[in-house]
């Protein structure tokens, strides 16, 4: 095979606006237009004939008719006894260190007392049930199903399934990926992949063969977890009936090296992400053009001799990926920001001074022993993580995903009667009248008589 060269984004001696910086970053394109006709009609079939239509669909995208769409408990028993005990245990490392951090990221209710019998206070509640998707394609993700599960349980959701393709002769996934439910004390997953297992999280789905049951799949509140180009639409196309964490695109990695990085390093971080999919992106920002010269030279000795070279060559050579040059570190952290990776690396001489100003990221790998494989499997951190530049208003997967803030007003009669002409004065400058009154009538014995309004609430005691 040819040696993949990264195209050259050469951003020295200019001095680009934001719009023209955002628009200079290398993209991959999504492409969810395009899918959203194809989608449409699984959402509507699986809407209408349940487990049916899920049954049709594993039969035409995943070449399997699962008997079981719902995965029977032995089935994952039997997975977790045959998991390789080397395997078992570096799952289980990643669920202990990925439950440490979640137990950290849960929020505190508070209250704020504005004056005496006047409190707002804010509440931290649980979505009630979440559909957690993990995705097949390329490899296999038990990281995935740990990323989901681990903050979803710290946040307290009492219910819990996930979706996985099947991947077996039998129409079962993963033996590896229903280990780790079990691992994981999670016993419903489902033998169902791509939009058609969107469309069941969020419609639900009626049983239509005796082993399903009823009610196959009830539907849930609230759909996480990362998938391909159909599994992105359907999630942006049932977003409103159901919450969503994101509308992911292609991974992507960038990385801010100045002269003394290590080339050796950074083209290996460089193929590690864009060895997950043809359209991985795998960005470098150095002000060094010495460092992209290595680079360069160390990716041509390594891709062709890694064991995907030609999906990882596809993905270096594509427009999403490539090598920004720039003036100084300044430069690169403009870029940075701009391009708002999912996962950022900062290989520099001052990698603490960098962070400090990095504002758009999804998660920052700090050093050059913070590698994003790290964080994929054993950091303790979430990487299901914004991409596509959304990292500029997202963030990734936490407990706090799971849980909506709501809150709660606690005013007595003290509080309200301080308020009360004011409220009033605000409403009827709204026109809206009935607002006010709604308020007064608490208050004085007939709101309704304007009149009089003003000496009533004198009297009693409102100003």
């Amino acid at each position: 095979m040819n040696t993949p060269t990264m195209r050259i984004i050469d951003l020295r001696g200019k001095r680009l606006t934001r719009a023209e910086m955002l628009a200079a970053m290398p993209r991959a394109e999504m492409g969810t237009d395009e899918a959203t006709e194809l989608v449409q009609p699984i959402l509507d079939d699986v809407k209408a004939r349940g487990a049916a239509a899920l049954r049709d669909f594993e039969e035409k995208f995943d070449h399997v008719r699962p008997e079981h769409l719902r995965v029977p408990a032995e089935a994952m028993t039997a997975a977790l006894e045959e998991l390789d005990p080397a395997v078992r245990a570096s799952i289980e490392e990643s669920v202990r260190r990925s439950r440490a951090v979640a137990a950290s990221q849960f929020p505190e209710d508070f209250h704020t007392d504005l004056a005496p019998g006047a409190r707002v206070a804010e509440r931290w509640i649980p979505v009630q049930r979440v559909g957690l998707y993990v995705p097949g394609g390329k490899a296999v993700y038990p990281s995935s199903v740990i990323m989901n599960a681990v903050p979803a349980q710290a946040a307290g959701v009492e219910s819990l399934a996930i979706a996985t393709p099947p991947k077996t002769a039998d129409g079962l996934p993963d033996k590896t990926i229903l280990a780790t439910c079990a691992i994981l004390g999670v016993d419903e997953v489902y033998a169902v992949g791509g939009a058609q297992a969107i469309a069941m999280f969020a419609y639900g789905a009626r049983g239509t063969e005796p082993q399903d049951g009823e009610v196959l799949c009830e539907p849930v509140d609230k759909i996480t977890g990362p998938g391909n180009i159909f599994v992105a639409t359907a999630k942006r196309m049932v977003s409103g009936i159901v919450g969503i964490d994101a509308v992911a695109g292609p991974t992507e990695i960038a990385i801010i090296a100045d002269a003394g990085a290590n080339p050796e390093y950074l083209a290996a971080d460089l193929i590690g992400q864009a060895e997950h999919d043809e359209l991985a992106g795998s960005v470098l920002i150095t002000d060094s053009e010495e460092i992209a010269t290595k680079t360069q030279e160390s990716l041509n000795r390594r891709v062709p001799r890694t064991k995907h070279a030609e999906r990882v060559a596809t993905s270096l050579t594509g427009r999403q990926s490539g090598i920004i040059l720039t003036d100084g570190l300044d430069q690169s952290i403009d870029a940075a920001n701009a391009y708002a990776a999912e996962h950022l690396e900062i290989q520099t001489a001052d990698a603490d001074a960098v962070v400090k100003r990095i504002r758009n990221a999804g998660a920052i790998f700090r050093g050059p022993y913070s590698p994003v494989p790290l964080g994929d499997y054993m950091s303790g951190s979430n990487h299901v993580l914004p991409t596509s530049g959304t990292a500029r208003f997202a963030a990734g997967l936490g407990v706090h995903t799971f849980m909506k803030p709501v809150e709660v007003i606690e005013y007595d009669e003290e509080g309200l009667k301080a308020l009360a002409a004011r409220i009033n004065t605000f409403a009827v400058s709204e026109d809206l009248p009935g607002h006010g009154e709604c308020v007064l009538t608490r208050f004085v014995a007939d709101p309704y008589d304007k009149a009089t309004l003003d000496q009533q609430e004198i009297e009693a005691g409102l100003k």
